[in-house]
């Protein structure tokens, strides 16, 4: 009977590292939340009790709520990446080189990292709503500063605030999606977001070509300005916070879904009065579905009326640390090699962004192609059809794909797992550069760079983006902001970086190496993927102590109080 129970327990064992979770209940027996249909999908993390929880929201209500962040999100992308078309003009108008004008492209890079580090924190300590009233009326102020820009420095004025407004949409967008959505819809939200940022850095262009065709460039921001103004009143009435201070424990919910599992196992040869003592002691992980979980919720706790859930500062569920703890500790993940990876991957996805609203007024404004500003913003088309196909893959079908890899591995889901899908927008995100770079610099038909190139472009950014993101966070839940916020750091330090030195490099080797020398760091860096399969749970492993130490989310506090 030992013998047995031994092969039984060995077949369905794990390594117990962060991130190594089970996420299907294979044959529908565990006594723990879990979704609405008939995949026994284990909801991760656990609604709390508080009828409150954003978890706990309808579905209705979910979406809406994300239609309006993902609205705010698309307009702040635009409000930062529409210009491509535009530096021909300002080139003349302000006589200024496009290194000039690269410049203040970079300091919006600077400024997006610096935003992120800034406002992640004052988020969890005063809430997501009030950040986000506060950067639209920041990205207001930086239009009326960009429509009556009369040198350069107004533009690095406008660049500084419009970066530092948009940083949300890098970091506290993503937080704001794992609020209210679970483990196993993760990419497919962290997909739409980012599909926000592309749509807007492509679709902005297109607008800003046609309105500068027939209005001025001027009325490029006269438009934002009437649209942040309409959509501030909009998020005032409506936007909900999402802010909420969840004692989530993973390991406790591992440990009492194995002791679940191993007390069938113990029914299966003949103890049945062990299931019975070991279901008694994991009562708190109880109830079938969310929709039959009426029972487990407190009505003793007040359902918030509306004027209290639109209030501009959330200090009831807020974050209780000092705003500097929170600040600082991103820097704690340093040594976590799937964050780092994953900023590294992302950053070079911006490197492509960048190389695109950098480099298309100089390739079709001139020979052979000698667009007008209207056809250049037109291009940008392409790559927005593109990041759509790229947010459905890197989304629902990255999804399934784990869940299914889940089933096969005894119901336990593996970060990794995500990363299998990585090889498709490898191969196609080095395509596009050689069709985009080498297209251009040899003269071909405009529709090789224009739109094969860009589209090949669109699919890898934003299905990459994706991938890398959920990866990171599945890997390390429990300090999930602040491993966004370093990853997003690291990659608009890349973009930062990237963007200042692009047109030193592009006149130094010209379009045609460089576009040999980024393909080659595509393959590098996207490709590196292979070696985060073959090694991620090991380094998931070595980081175990180091995370359950900087789970504790006092880790760090240098002025708290002693009890």
């Amino acid at each position: 009977m030992k013998t047995d129970l031994t092969k039984s327990e060995s077949k369905k064992h794990y390594d117990n590292v962060p991130g190594t979770i089970h996420l299907v209940d294979l044959e529908g027996n565990l006594d723990v939340k879990k979704n609405n249909d008939d995949r026994n999908i284990i909801l991760l993390p656990q609604p709390s009790s508080n009828p409150n929880d954003p978890l706990r929201w309808t579905q209705t209500k979910k979406i809406k709520q994300f239609a309006l962040l993902w609205f705010w999100a698309f307009l702040l992308a635009v409000a930062v990446n529409f210009s491509g078309p535009l530096w021909e003009i300002w080139s003349v108008d302000f006589n200024v080189s496009f290194f000039q004008l690269n410049v203040t492209s970079a300091l919006c890079f600077l400024f997006l990292g610096v935003g992120c580090l800034v406002l992640q924190p004052t988020a969890l300590k005063l809430g997501r709503r009030f950040v986000y009233l506060l950067c639209t009326i920041i990205v207001l102020v930086s239009c009326v500063v960009g429509a009556q820009a009369s040198n350069i420095v107004s533009l690095d004025i406008n660049n500084i605030l419009g970066g530092f407004a948009a940083a949300p949409v890098d970091s506290l967008v993503e937080i704001s999606s794992t609020d209210v959505f679970f483990q196993h819809e993760r990419a497919s939200a962290l997909a739409w977001l980012i599909l926000a940022l592309y749509a807007g850095s492509f679709l902005g262009p297109v607008a800003c070509g046609y309105i500068t065709q027939s209005m001025g460039w001027q009325w490029c921001f006269y438009f934002q300005v009437i649209i942040f103004g309409v959509l501030f009143i909009v998020l005032l009435f409506f936007m909900e916070d999402t802010t909420f201070r969840r004692d989530y424990n993973e390991e406790t919910l591992e440990e009492n879904i194995l002791d679940q599992i191993k007390s069938r196992e113990t029914v299966e040869v003949g103890s049945k009065e062990k299931e019975h003592h070991i279901l008694a002691n994991t009562k708190e992980v109880s109830s079938h579905s969310l929709s039959d979980d009426d029972a487990s919720v407190d009505y003793s706790i007040p359902v918030r009326t509306y004027w209290q859930r639109m209030k501009i500062f959330e200090l009831e569920y807020n974050d209780e640390r000092s705003w500097l703890t929170i600040f600082y500790r991103p820097f704690f993940l340093v040594s976590f090699p799937a964050i780092i990876w994953g900023g590294i991957l992302y950053g070079a996805q911006m490197m492509y962004l960048s190389l695109l609203s950098t480099s298309q007024s100089i390739i079709f404004s001139g020979a052979p192609y000698y667009f007008s500003a209207n056809k250049v913003g037109l291009t940008n088309i392409s790559c927005c059809v593109g990041s759509i196909i790229g947010m459905l893959y890197g989304g629902p079908f990255v999804d399934w794909l784990t869940i299914r890899l889940a089933r096969r591995n005894n119901g336990v889901l593996e970060p990794e797992f995500r990363l299998y899908a990585m090889v498709v927008p490898t191969i196609v995100n080095a395509a596009g550069l050689l069709a985009y770079g080498l297209g251009a610099s040899y003269g071909a038909h405009w529709a090789v760079p224009a739109i094969i190139g860009q589209g090949l472009l669109g699919v890898a950014m934003s299905s990459s983006g994706a991938i890398c993101l959920s990866y990171a966070v599945d890997s390390y839940q429990k300090v999930a902001s602040e491993g966004l916020v370093l990853m997003l750091f690291l990659r608009n330090c890349i973009g930062m970086g990237f963007t200042f030195g692009f047109q030193p490099w592009l006149d130094h080797n010209g379009l045609k190496v460089l576009t040999w020398l980024l393909f080659m760091l595509s393959i590098v860096i996207n490709g590196s993927f292979i070696f985060m399969i073959k090694y991620g749970k090991t380094f998931r492993r070595w980081t175990k102590s180091s995370y359950e130490k900087y789970s504790d989310p006092y880790y760090g506090e240098l002025f708290r109080k002693k009890t």
